[in-house]
Formats: C-alpha cells, sequence, structure tokens
C-alpha cells in the first residue's frame, strides 16, 4: 500500500513538473487543408472542375469496372462453386477466394493491360496524345477482349433492347452495349464451368448416401462421410490447379 501512494506522488510530481514546460514549449505546426466550392470565372476553370469531378466519379467507380469488364466475374464465381461443391462452409475463406480472383485476374488482363499502358497511358504522360485520344486508345484493348469473351446472341439481345440499327462491325457497338452483354456471357460461362465442377462431387455424394441406405444407416447424414472422400478426392487430381488452368485457358 505504501509503495502504491509512492508510485503516484512521483507520479503527480512530474506531471506537476512538466505541465510547465509544455505549455511554454513551441507548437507543433500543423497543416491547414482547405476544401471550398467557389466560382468559375472561366470557361478553362470550369472544364478543369468539371475534370477533376468526373475523373473522382471514375475512381469511385474502380471496383466496379474492375469487376464487371475483366475476368473477375468468372474467376470468382467459379471459385465459388469449388467451395461449395466440397461442401468446406468457410474454407477456403472468401477474403482468399476474392484475392484468388483478384490475382488470377491480373495475370489474365496482363497483356490487355500492357497494350492500354503502351498505347494510351505512356504517350498521354508524354504529351504526345490528348485525353480524348488517350481514352479512345486504352478502350480499344479493353473491348477486344470483351467482344472475344461475349456470345452473339447476348449482344444482339442488348443491341435490341438499345433500340439501336444494325451494326455493320464492332466500331458501331457503344461501350454500354458490349459491357452489359459481356457481363451476362461471364456470368453464363460461370455457371457452366461451375456445374462441371459439381458434377463429380455430386455423383460421390449419391454413392454415399446409398451405401448408408444400404447399410441401413439412415440417421448418420451422408455429408458426414462424404466430406473427408471429397476433400481427399480433390487433393489427389490436384484440384486447384485443375481450375486455375481451367479458367485462364477458358479467356485464350
Amino acid at each position: 500500500m505504501l509503495n502504491t501512494k509512492k508510485y503516484v506522488f512521483i507520479f503527480l510530481g512530474l506531471i506537476m513538473f512538466l505541465f510547465p514546460v509544455l505549455t511554454w514549449a513551441a507548437p507543433i505546426p500543423l497543416p491547414n487543408i482547405n476544401i471550398g466550392v467557389s466560382q468559375a470565372n472561366s470557361p478553362a476553370e470550369m472544364n478543369t472542375s468539371l475534370q477533376v469531378l468526373i475523373l473522382l466519379t471514375v475512381l469511385s467507380l474502380a471496383p466496379s469496372l474492375l469487376i464487371m469488364m475483366t475476368s473477375f466475374t468468372r474467376i470468382v464465381i467459379v471459385l465459388s462453386f469449388v467451395r461449395n461443391a466440397l461442401g468446406t462452409q468457410q474454407a477456403p475463406p472468401t477474403q482468399l477466394i476474392v484475392g484468388l480472383a483478384l490475382f488470377l485476374t491480373f495475370f489474365v488482363m496482363a497483356p490487355t493491360f500492357t497494350k492500354i499502358n503502351d498505347n494510351a497511358v505512356k504517350p498521354f504522360t508524354a504529351g504526345k496524345i490528348s485525353q480524348e485520344e488517350a481514352m479512345t486508345q486504352g478502350m480499344a484493348p479493353l473491348r477486344d477482349f470483351m467482344f472475344r469473351q461475349t456470345r452473339q446472341k447476348d449482344l444482339a439481345l442488348f443491341v435490341q433492347l438499345a433500340k439501336l440499327p444494325r451494326p455493320k462491325n464492332r466500331a458501331d457497338i457503344p461501350t454500354h452495349v458490349l459491357i452489359s452483354s459481356f457481363i451476362i456471357s461471364e456470368i453464363k460461362t460461370a455457371f457452366q464451368m461451375g456445374f462441371a465442377v459439381f458434377v463429380p462431387f455430386l455423383v460421390l455424394d449419391i454413392v454415399i448416401a446409398s451405401l448408408l441406405m444400404s447399410m441401413g444407416m439412415m440417421m448418420l447424414p451422408p455429408v458426414m462421410i462424404s466430406l473427408p472422400f471429397k476433400i481427399l478426392l480433390f487433393i489427389l487430381v490436384d484440384g486447384w490447379s485443375l481450375v486455375a488452368r481451367s479458367l485462364v485457358m477458358s479467356f485464350h
């Protein structure tokens, strides 16, 4: 008890000693950040403000653009089907599946991103082309990628829904129509691949359930018996390598 009081008095004494020092010490300079809206006095200032606003809007939509205009949609859906087919609940966790899908997306989209960098980003930063030309040159490789993965049936559907005249070539198809068609095609392809992944595990579940029924073990859930066998089968066939290879090869 005496030691505790001693430490308390020492602590209070240090505070009383340091308080004047801290009071008279030079204040730490803090940065002053001002964000405001003022009236534009010229068309050039108005144009710059609109460009900044558009840039902020694009940055806020960047995750959606990455998901919907690249291979991410197909990859993450197929990986989710693999986890559900295994029946392992949260193994691998959702964060791992999304991270794996993201890095596989970077791997698949690397040639497209390289073309965008060479044709649009580098010339624009070097001042060789304007902003409008950079946007056009940057969208060209991405449009080529989406055209290769989009079914003509889905493309025709959205051209009809947009009430556009029959396009003569790819240049006549607007980007918003192409993106919508690409998303629908990617979801359909992902579900087809997911069904192919589901079939072997479904057959194994049916076999285990039939064996348990024939043995009279109707109260034992078949999932408890089939889960280790499904995991063992997936390991023996090197399932993750097969899934990753199938996903990457499906874009070529």
